[in-house]
């Protein structure tokens, strides 16, 4: 169980904050002078170059957004250019694909962090340059809005690349370009020129995840316990019944993918911090502010507590809840994680996306009168970030390209490289865990000296 600091401030870690920018500078630069982009995204790290793996293109938004945020930080005009240029090049067919439900991992992180700088006025202001960024943004919300699975009275879901009977775990986060897209007030047509509102697609996605992704320990999932996530949930697309728990990533459906989780904790808490943008009349055909920001605290509150009671003290994540090996590991959840271990890895990444989703839930309970449970939350958050952002886990080595070491891409697969010597992987990287890692840095750099709160939308 995670052992939470209660008397830790954002402000006492700036300094790791400062660090890990100040390494992150010049592994993006490496990269950068490196990276081929005939040979696709950079994904994940082998002996600590990236490389990468042809399933889905969905770490590309990844790889300039990270440049970007360093830009954010540093205001080193490298950075701009590394990540404008390559959101101008590279992300284009990401706005239009059809195939994959990563929308808001590519665009959000790219042309929605640009959007960002713009209203703040870290860039020059160019017109037609906010016109493009707004533009990619609506296409690309709506695109993923259009991959949908109809439940009828029931809703329905974005479905994943696996194809419409599939549910994603991961898409809540992904979410975020319908809700930029809405924010700018674009909606997705349809047949006859039917207009379908984005923000109801986001809402009625989150709350059939909410339904069969997320257990409760009550009901229907009186036999499981509370917060506990499947990664898939499986539907009969002829009639849209649901037919049960699945996994891809995970070891079971009935265990849960450390990422999975995280993926649903950071998800639902940057969305509550969204609607509480929106208002009433905005949110009332779809049953008012309130039931809606409920279901969400519902949600993340579970997740928080089962990540919190299932990790280790220092709250780094074995990669899946149930992982064989773990039994040959004593106990495993009284002391911290061990990236080194022979038996199960350890997923740094998960640690990343849900330090953030943490802090963010704790700030929206506490901006919503509930103290005491925010400030749970936000020391948890805080903690993670803590150990994440030292060693074993930051990449101070220049000759590694990843900056959070000891990610884990795909266990069932066996992609993730075991290094000589050793008998489970560890030591790498991975793209999606770099850039949140980068994202929780600066969440928690902006939070410590009174700036702006970053968010994924354009807090007006």
């Amino acid at each position: 169980m995670l052992r939470i600091d209660y008397q830790l401030q954002p402000s006492q870690l700036i300094p790791l904050v400062d660090r890990l920018f100040s390494l992150s500078s010049e592994k993006i630069s490496n990269l950068q002078r490196r990276w081929d982009p005939q040979k696709g995204s950079p994904v994940f790290t082998v002996e600590g170059s990236y490389t990468s793996r042809g399933w889905t293109e969905w770490t590309q938004g990844f790889q300039f957004g990270s440049a970007i945020l360093q830009y954010d930080v540093s205001g080193d005009k490298e950075f701009l250019v590394i990540g404008r240029e390559g959101t101008l090049r590279e992300m284009p067919r990401h706005i239009s694909h059809v195939g994959v439900h990563d929308h808001g991992f590519n665009t959000i992180s790219t042309c929605g962090n640009l959007l960002r700088l713009v209203h703040e006025q870290k860039i020059p202001f160019d017109q037609w340059e906010r016109n493009f960024y707004e533009l990619a943004i609506k296409v690309s919300g709506a695109v993923q809005a259009a991959r949908w699975t109809d439940l009828g009275e029931d809703g329905g879901f974005i479905y994943s690349f696996n194809g419409p009977h599939s549910l994603f775990a991961d898409t809540i986060r992904s979410l975020r370009v319908l809700a930029v897209a809405h924010q700018l007030g674009h909606v997705l047509m349809g047949e006859k020129d039917r207009k379908i509102n984005l923000l109801e697609r986001l809402l009625q996605h989150a709350e059939t995840t909410a339904r069969y992704n997320v257990y409760y320990g009550q009901g229907r999932d009186s036999y499981d316990v509370s917060g506990r996530v499947a990664h898939e949930s499986i539907f009969n697309v002829n009639d849209g019944s649901y037919r049960c728990p699945s996994t891809q990533q995970g070891y079971s459906p009935f265990s849960t993918w450390t990422r999975g989780l995280a993926w649903i904790l950071l998800g639902y808490a940057e969305e509550i911090e969204f609607l509480d943008t929106r208002s009433e009349e905005e949110l009332s055909p779809f049953g008012g502010s309130e039931r809606i920001r409920n279901a969400f605290y519902v949600v993340a509150e579970a997740v928080a507590d089962f990540y919190i009671k299932d990790a280790p003290t220092d709250g780094i994540p074995y990669w899946d809840t149930a992982a064989p090996g773990l039994a040959r590991m004593g106990n495993f959840l009284e002391r911290p994680a061990e990236p080194f271990n022979d038996f199960e890895p350890v997923d740094s990444s998960a640690a990343a996306i849900a330090a953030q989703g943490l802090v963010r839930l704790g700030n929206c309970l506490t901006k919503a009168g509930h103290a005491d449970r925010g400030k749970s939350y936000l020391q948890a958050g805080l903690t993670v970030a803590s150990k994440l952002f030292q060693e074993p886990y930051l990449s101070a080595n220049p000759e590694h390209e990843g900056l959070i070491l000891h990610s884990v891409y795909h266990r069932p697969n066996g992609w993730d490289h075991i290094p000589s010597g050793r008998k489970v992987p560890c030591g790498e990287s991975s793209m999606w865990g770099d850039y949140h890692a980068r994202e929780l840095a600066l969440l928690l750099r902006r939070m410590a000296q009174n700036e702006p709160y970053y968010t994924f939308f354009v807090n007006k």
